[in-house]
């Protein structure tokens, strides 16, 4: 037998098509492509024949095709950093459920550096898919910058606080009523002597918990501290906690998120004392593992999943001409036995 021409090879099966689909239910191809497309003009009868073979024989359309043909991609662009913190990546998964509940698809990139050119690039990267909307999670305010300066000539939306600069275009939780909640939460403990462990510079969450802090603070007119600016790990509370706690001039601490808060309830233990019973302590994000830590922590609880799902209502609804509300979302106060009375 000659090389090549083996009978043993099997045969490739082919992907169904849309002739295959029209074929099957009984119409021309151009209407299987009108319900693909919901034109508004097609019988709902014929509508659900052609949907019944679609399923039946499992064909997938090629969204490129569909693009060229419609001159719409239906994709929505993703910009978010290289982290795998629960708050980002939990809203990206709620924005991609969302996305193809509403007909889109989404396509992600993360930068790995947070300076003006890895930014642009992305941002660039992103419109050249022909992305019909983009949502930026990246949460700092040089990517705000790069943002304002770029004409996208796509609806967007940043997922932050609109009072640091995100204004119409942000969809977020509102964060400075969230660090006012919890200072305030230690306040009427009875605590007056209050420290805070701040996010980084530069990132638009830690300035809007650091301005809630400060407001609550001088509602009552306690003695105003300055801040200690982290680096959200728990690492940095536990050694940022070493420090502090060998003056120990303050009876209760509010961490920027919960995994500083769980570094510093760390250094307390080490350090002999007791929580709640010597330092109180709440946190802010409330990931997964934050009612674990001993003891469970007080924290300010933001629904990521929800951020999400309004990004996408709110830029599909855009697409269509449809104004919706921006309003921030509400978090939550969660008390739990890391907070008491001081002694």
């Amino acid at each position: 037998m000659e090389r090549g021409t083996s009978h043993m090879e099997p045969e490739k099966v082919r992907a169904p098509n849309i002739r295959d689909v029209a074929r099957l239910a009984g119409v021309s191809y151009q209407t299987v492509s009108r319900v693909l497309n919901e034109h508004p003009s097609i019988r709902e009868s014929t509508k659900q024949r052609v949907l019944d073979v679609i399923q039946e024989i499992g064909y997938r359309p090629n969204q490129a095709a569909r693009a060229l043909v419609t001159s719409r991609s239906r994709t929505i662009g993703v910009l978010t950093t290289q982290t795998v913190n629960y708050g980002p990546s939990t809203s990206v998964s709620a924005i991609e459920v969302a996305a193809r509940e509403a007909g889109y698809r989404i396509t992600v990139t993360s930068i790995s550096s947070t300076d003006y050119t890895a930014i642009r690039s992305a941002l660039d990267y992103l419109l050249t898919q022909a992305v019909e909307a983009l949502v930026v999670i990246a949460p700092q305010v040089r990517v705000l910058d790069a943002i304002r300066e770029m004409d996208f000539g796509v609806p967007y939306v940043t997922l932050q606080n609109a009072d640091v600069g995100g204004g119409e275009h942000s969809m977020s939780v509102d964060q400075v009523a969230g660090a006012r909640m919890a200072t305030r939460h230690l306040i009427e403990l009875g605590h007056t002597e209050i420290m805070h462990i701040s996010g980084p510079q530069d990132w638009i969450e830690a300035e809007a918990r650091m301005q809630g802090y400060l407001e609550a603070i001088n509602e009552k007119d306690l003695r105003t501290r300055a801040p200690i600016l982290g680096d959200w790990t728990a690492h940095f509370g536990y050694y940022a906690g070493l420090e502090l706690l060998r003056f120990r001039d303050f009876t209760a601490l509010f961490a920027s998120n919960d995994q500083m808060a769980l570094g510093f309830i760390h250094a307390c233990w080490d350090s002999g004392l007791d929580v709640p019973g010597d330092i109180s302590v709440v946190g802010f994000d409330d990931i997964p593992e934050a009612a674990h830590f001993y003891p469970p922590l007080t924290t300010v609880r933001q629904n990521f999943a929800e951020i999400g799902r309004r990004a996408v209502s709110l830029l599909v609804s855009e697409l269509q001409g449809i104004t919706v509300d921006h309003a921030q979302i509400v978090p939550e106060l969660v008390v739990r036995r890391s907070t008491a009375a001081p002694r």
